[in-house]
This record gives C-alpha cells, sequence and structure tokens, in this order.
C-alpha cells in the first residue's frame, strides 16, 4: 500500500502541489527517489535515514520507492526531506495515515532528526490555506507561516522526534506566533535623515515629488553632490509599508531566503547593487532561477549608483520590467515571473572624470569624454526615467555647521504621506487607470481623464514637447509627474496649471546628457 504526504514545488511566486509517494514492497534493499529529483532531493534519502537512526529507527530491508508526482515537473531544493521522512515512516505504520492525509508538509532534516528552516514557507503557507490543509513546517518558519491566516492549523516542531510524539498524542504542539521584522520609526527605512542634504533644493524637490508619485529619478553631478545621500533618504520619506505590499515583499524574500529573522517584512527595501552585478543577479534567473535586485526591491527602492559603469546589456534588461512591473525569466522549458514594482532611482558622474562641464576642472578630453562615457545608457533606457536632474557641485559655504539644514524627513515624509492619500482615494477601485494606485503608473489611455490640463497648461506641454522632441512614452512620463506635483501643492482633481507643467518640464532636461 503507498503512503501519501502532500508538499510543493515553487514556479516564481506560484506555488505548484507535489505528492509524495512512499511504496514498500519486496525486493533487494533499496532507496529510490524518482519524479525528476535535483542533486539536493537525491541526497534527502542519507538525510532521511541518518535522522531515523538517530530516533532509533531503521529502514526495513525492502524495495522503498519515493516517487514525487507530477513526474515531468522539476524538483529542487531540500524542503523535500520532512515530506519524505513521513512518509516513510507512515508506510513503516509508525505514524498513522489519517494524520497526514490533508496535511502539507515542508522542511530540511539534520542527521541528528533535528528540522531546519528552509525558504518559500510563506508562499506555502497560502497556498495550504486557500485549500484547507494543515502545514507542517520547521519552527523556525512557523512565525513567517502564521501570517497566512488565523484559520490556518501549523504544527512547528523542532525535531522530528517532537512531530512524532504529537502525531501519537504524547506532547501538544502549539501554534506558533507571528513575528514580524524589527522596524523603526513607524515602519520607514531608517536611512540618513533628509537635513543632511546640504544645498541642493532642487534635488530635494525633485526627490519629494519621486516619492509623491512612485517615480524613477536620475541624478548626474561631480562627485560629492551629495547624490548617494540623496538617494539613501529616499526610503526614509515613503509611507510605511501596506499589509499588502508587506506581505507581497515577504513572500519574495521568502522563496529567495532571505526573510529576515523568519517574520513579515515591515520596511520598505532599499537595494543598491554594486555595478559589478551580473544580468541574473539584477533581474533574477541563475540555475534556480531565484529572484534578483529588482525583484528583492519590490514596493521599495533601487539605488543604481555609477549607471555607466553597469554593463550595457545588465543595463538594457531593466527595460522590460520598469515597464511592466514584472521580471521574466526564461528559460528552455519553463517561465518565471517574479513582481518587480520599484521605484528606480539612479546616479551618474556626468564624465569618467567627473567634472565635465566645470571650467577650472574640466579635462582636456572634454565633451568627447562625457560621450564615451554615457554611450552604454541609450535613449529607450533614459527615457524610463521621470525626472532628470543635474545636481551642482556643493559650496563649502553650504557644509559649514552652522549653516541651516533644509527639512527633515519627518516633514517631507508627512507631505509624501498626504499626497499618496489624494492618490489612493482618486484611483480607489479604478484599477483600470492605475493598478497600484499611483500616478507613475497611470494607463496611457487613461491620462487625458486624470491630467485635465487647462489651455495654457496644454499649449505650453505640446510647444515644449515638440521642441524637447518627446517620445510617445516621455509625454506620457510628463504628464504622470506634473499630476504628482498638483497633489502635492494640493490641487486635488481641479485640474493641472502652467506651474505645474513647468515644473515637471524642468525635470525631462540634463545640460550634462548626450542627446537631451
Amino acid at each position: 500500500m503507498v503512503a501519501r504526504v502532500q508538499t510543493v514545488a515553487f514556479h516564481g511566486v506560484d506555488v505548484c502541489p507535489v505528492d509524495v509517494q512512499v511504496q514498500i514492497s519486496s525486493g533487494l534493499p533499496s532507496f529510490t527517489i524518482v519524479g525528476l529529483p535535483d542533486k539536493a532531493v537525491g541526497e534527502s534519502r542519507e538525510r532521511v535515514r541518518a535522522a531515523l537512526h538517530a530516533l532509533g529507527l531503521s529502514l526495513p530491508p525492502k524495495k522503498l520507492t519515493v516517487n514525487l508526482a507530477p513526474a515531468d515537473l522539476a524538483k529542487e531544493g531540500s524542503h523535500y526531506d520532512l515530506p519524505i521522512a513521513l512518509g516513510v515512516l507512515a508506510a513503516m505504520d509508525v505514524l498513522p495515515r489519517d494524520e497526514l492525509a490533508n496535511a502539507l508538509v515542508l522542511g530540511e532534516l539534520s542527521l541528528d532528526g533535528g528540522i531546519r528552516s528552509v525558504a518559500g514557507v510563506l508562499p506555502a503557507a497560502l497556498h495550504a490555506g486557500s485549500n484547507d490543509n494543515r502545514l507542517i513546517c520547521p519552527a523556525a518558519c512557523g512565525g513567517e507561516a502564521a501570517w497566512a491566516g488565523e484559520h490556518l492549523d501549523i504544527l512547528a516542531p523542532d525535531d522530528l522526534l517532537q512531530l512524532i510524539n504529537h502525531m501519537k498524542g504524547t506532547q501538544v504542539l502549539t501554534r506558533p506566533a507571528a513575528r514580524i521584522a524589527a522596524a523603526n520609526d513607524g515602519g520607514r527605512f531608517m536611512g540618513p535623515d533628509l537635513s543632511q542634504v546640504r544645498g541642493q533644493e532642487t534635488a530635494r524637490r525633485a526627490l519629494e515629488i519621486t516619492a509623491a508619485g512612485g517615480h524613477n529619478l536620475l541624478m548626474s553631478g561631480p562627485p560629492g553632490s551629495g547624490k548617494s545621500l540623496l538617494a539613501a533618504c529616499l526610503a526614509g520619506i515613503l509611507p510605511p509599508l501596506t499589509p499588502r505590499e508587506a506581505l507581497e515583499i515577504s513572500m519574495i524574500h521568502s522563496l529567495a531566503g532571505t526573510l529576515p529573522e523568519g517574520g513579515l517584512v515591515q520596511m520598505r527595501p532599499f537595494r543598491d547593487p554594486h555595478h559589478s552585478a551580473s544580468l541574473p543577479a539584477l533581474v533574477g534567473g541563475g540555475a534556480k532561477a531565484k529572484p534578483g535586485e529588482i525583484s528583492l526591491a519590490h514596493n521599495g527602492v533601487l539605488f543604481l549608483d555609477e549607471l555607466p559603469e553597469f554593463a550595457r546589456q545588465t543595463l538594457e534588461s531593466l527595460r522590460q520590467p520598469l515597464e511592466t512591473g514584472q521580471a521574466v525569466v526564461a528559460r528552455a522549458n519553463h517561465h518565471v515571473t517574479y513582481p518587480a514594482r520599484v521605484q528606480v532611482v539612479a546616479a551618474l558622474n556626468p564624465c569618467r572624470c567627473g567634472f565635465l562641464g566645470d571650467p577650472s576642472r574640466e579635462c582636456t578630453k572634454a565633451p568627447r569624454c562625457g560621450a564615451d562615457y554615457q554611450a552604454k545608457m541609450s535613449g529607450p533606457l533614459l527615457d524610463r526615467f521621470d525626472l532628470r536632474i543635474d545636481m551642482p557641485a556643493v559650496a563649502l559655504s553650504d557644509l559649514q555647521g552652522n549653516q541651516p539644514g533644509g527639512e527633515d524627513t519627518k516633514t517631507v515624509a508627512a507631505r509624501v504621506l498626504r499626497a499618496r492619500q489624494v492618490q489612493t482615494a482618486r484611483y480607489e477601485g479604478r484599477a483600470e487607470i492605475s493598478p497600484t494606485g499611483l500616478n507613475a503608473h497611470i494607463s496611457g489611455a487613461k491620462l487625458e481623464e486624470v491630467v485635465a490640463l487647462d489651455d495654457a497648461a496644454r499649449a505650453m506641454a505640446l510647444n515644449a514637447a515638440e521642441a524637447m522632441k518627446l517620445s510617445a512614452r516621455g509625454w506620457h512620463r510628463l504628464l504622470r509627474v506634473a499630476r504628482t506635483i498638483a497633489d502635492l501643492d494640493g490641487a486635488g482633481d481641479r485640474g493641472v496649471g502652467t506651474g505645474h507643467v513647468a515644473e515637471a518640464l524642468s525635470y525631462r532636461h540634463m545640460g550634462h546628457m548626450t542627446g537631451a
């Protein structure tokens, strides 16, 4: 008779059910796992054998076959250890089969019978809850699984012996409590305070607009002008995560095995990969198609410092995720899709030496040095940035300690939150206009409905777009930024005026960018 245990395989953020079938039959003693197992799954038999030996049990001297169905679905990871072990114990009549009939199981076994944490417990728990299953997972992941809902029955043992005793009625395992990752200041990213940014009023205003509307920002300026400091301040002025956003981020980090302390993520991600990052590291991929930096920054900030230093192919791979909000990892036998709705903030020097446009320090190769340095960035990639600003060098007088600083993070964050609340109210129940409820993602077909330009503002925008030779995408981004500026100014739904359009136009030009 075949013993059955349910577990899962992961296909991006999607969960695929897997049926673990264990059969003990007459024949030469063997332990075989079939069903497209990878190396980690194939090694499960040794971990299962050792864990059972630690409990004083040994495998019967018979033919033991484990089938992971469906057989044509690749099985990867060590989370198959525990379901295989429980299937073997049920086939040996050590455990009652009815206790496992409605359980979804995942966990890695130690040689001493301990149950180690595994990736992907949160999406597996959500899948179990939607199918009225009980979840059995490692104790270290119990706090993560509890966020799937209070109705979900969860067993989170430390070791295999605890689980066996619970199923036999000699020990009772309590339901784990939901845990949350440590956070400070109401769930905001604890980066530098915005008051530390001196002498960059235009850049500070651009950052506020970026945060309020969910836009992308590109900064150009010489070394030491404060580009990296300004980018680090962005996550701090963004509103705290909503429960839905926190769950989306936590699912991605759970699959990547980077969920902090086994609890739900509470702060917006801020990812700043080095410019030597490969294409799979940035967009996702690798041997097991793991999420990349752009997905790990979902609902947060992706900061790309020294933008031209990234490989050109890596930069161009960002174009599709920035447009669709999804990173698609394509393989010959399957496609994996990860969410990638991020705010990209990029920084670059105007040229390789960094001082293009500075008469006192400009190199002898100008302007050729700037053109060559910026050649890695294509026009379509630059078109994905809603705001582009020049940041001049900071005067030494602005850095003196007795000079008053600008507004702090808390003050700016309050204005950003009010602007976001206006957008939430405007797009509530209207996902066809903006699926995220932010101005940055207004559908192009609905822009005229949301961005009501008066006659003077429309004439100004059309004349400027013609002079600047804006693409259709650039035109749409101009209107979205103008809508955000109007929201920050408290214009409500009265329309977008010439002042809002003029300011939005000022963020579409960078003097040092070739072709700008």
